[in-house]
This record gives structure tokens, C-alpha cells and sequence, in this order.
């Protein structure tokens, strides 16, 4: 009975996961999409269509923004990569790394929200562009993130998970990051639909849709780590009596 109930936070943890950063990604997608002269935080390969259109029409300034997202998704996914490593398979199940990345993404989310704040919540010129790049940068962090954590379901691009849940759907063998996915698409879409209500009631507090759930993510597995720094302090002192009567 005790393995069994150990077992199914496994079962949940992946989904609340997803759902809660997915939330904040389609929140920044709609405000960087709707304010940030139409280009995605996250959505790369809409970018990329956004930039042949750009060098198509020579719209100059489309180009510039799809290329600062571009290029800050890039480099958010190097860093967050570095910091988080190769994944051990025997590792935890949650490593320290993660959230070391997850931490820097919340760190310039805030920033994002400051700048967000002090340009009125209607940048230009410079602050469009940093603020773009800024939010392209900290989905590249959560991808890479989520890649160091092994869940098989991506919280920043979710055409590969849409096409998961529909095979499943279809008949093709379910695991466990179904639920996931699932969670990880209704999510996506709340969370766009509340900051479409926000941005045009209180466009100021928009960035909050994006750092709220992720604090909650970072507040979860600061207690996960706690929890098992506990267990392996008092754990150490039973094995010891067994270590030594096995070295005799």
C-alpha cells in the first residue's frame, strides 16, 4: 500500500506542471503577440513565417522583432540547457538544476514586468524590442527546463502535443503524458483568454498571468527539495548502524 501511494505523485506532478506553465505562456504569447508589434514569445516557427513575410514585403521592423524573438528564444535555450545539464535518468526526479533555470526565467519575467510597467504598458522603439527579446529569452529557459526534467510534454510550442493527443485519440498506445498534454492545451488557451480580459481592462497587470504560476511552480519545488533534504538527513543515521555491521 505504501508503494502505491508514494507512486501517484507521479501521476500528478507532470500535470500540474504543464498546466501551470503553459497558463503563463499563452498569457505572454497573447501580450508580446497583441502589444509587441505581432510577433509570438514563444511560437518560433510562426516566427519564422513572420520573417519571410517581413524580408517579402521589406518590412524592416517586422524582421528586426521576429529576429530579436528568434534570437532570444535561442540563446534562452543554450543558457537554460548549460545550466541544467545532461539528463541522469537515475537522477531525482526533480533536480535542483531546473529550477536553478526555471529561477532565471522568473527573474526576467519580473524585469519584464518592471519595464512592462514603467513604459505604461505601451512600449516603443528600444523597449518593444528588449521587452520581446527579454520574453523570448525566458521561454527559451522553460523549454530547456522542461527538457532537463524529462517531461515528454513542451509547455512553450504545442503543435507535437496536440498531435500526441490526437493519436492517442486515434488509437495509438496512451502514457501518462496524454493527461499532460491535454492539461498543457486547455491550459494554453485560459490562460490567452485571461490576458485578452486583462489587457484590455488592466493591460498593466498582464505580465502577472505569466509570473503568478511559474512562483507557484518555483514555491512547489523549493518544498520538494526541503522535503527531501529532510529525508536524506535523518535517513543517514539508521543506515549507519547496518553500514557498519555489514563492515565487520
Amino acid at each position: 500500500m505504501t508503494r502505491v501511494a508514494s507512486s501517484q505523485p507521479d501521476l500528478r506532478w507532470p500535470i500540474a506542471v504543464a498546466a501551470a506553465l503553459t497558463f503563463g505562456t499563452g498569457a505572454i504569447d497573447v501580450t508580446t503577440l497583441t502589444h509587441l508589434h505581432g510577433v509570438f514569445a514563444s511560437v518560433i516557427t510562426g516566427n519564422l513565417m513572420f520573417t519571410g513575410l517581413g524580408i517579402a514585403h521589406g518590412d524592416a521592423a517586422l524582421v528586426a522583432h521576429t529576429a530579436a524573438a528568434i534570437g532570444g528564444f535561442m540563446i534562452g535555450v543554450a543558457a537554460g540547457t548549460r545550466l541544467t545539464g545532461i539528463r541522469d535518468p537515475d537522477g531525482p526526479r526533480w533536480p535542483l538544476s531546473v529550477t536553478a533555470a526555471l529561477g532565471v526565467e522568473f527573474m526576467l519575467l519580473c524585469g519584464f514586468a518592471l519595464c512592462w510597467l514603467a513604459t505604461g504598458a505601451a512600449p516603443t522603439g528600444r523597449a518593444e524590442l528588449g521587452l520581446l527579446a527579454t520574453a523570448a529569452v525566458s521561454m527559451g529557459l522553460q523549454s530547456a527546463a522542461m527538457r532537463g526534467l524529462g517531461v515528454t510534454v513542451a509547455t512553450t510550442y504545442l503543435t507535437g502535443t496536440l498531435a500526441g493527443v490526437i493519436a492517442a485519440l486515434a488509437g495509438s498506445p496512451r502514457s501518462r503524458g496524454d493527461r499532460a498534454g491535454v492539461a498543457a492545451l486547455i491550459a494554453a488557451v485560459v490562460g490567452a483568454l485571461c490576458a485578452g480580459v486583462l489587457l484590455s481592462k488592466v493591460p498593466a497587470a498582464a505580465p502577472l498571468l505569466s509570473v503568478t504560476p511559474l512562483a507557484v511552480v518555483l514555491a512547489a519545488a523549493g518544498y520538494h527539495h526541503r522535503c527531501n533534504s529532510r529525508v536524506s538527513r535523518t535517513s543517514r543515521p539508521s543506515f549507519a548502524p547496518a553500514v557498519e555491521y555489514a563492515q565487520r
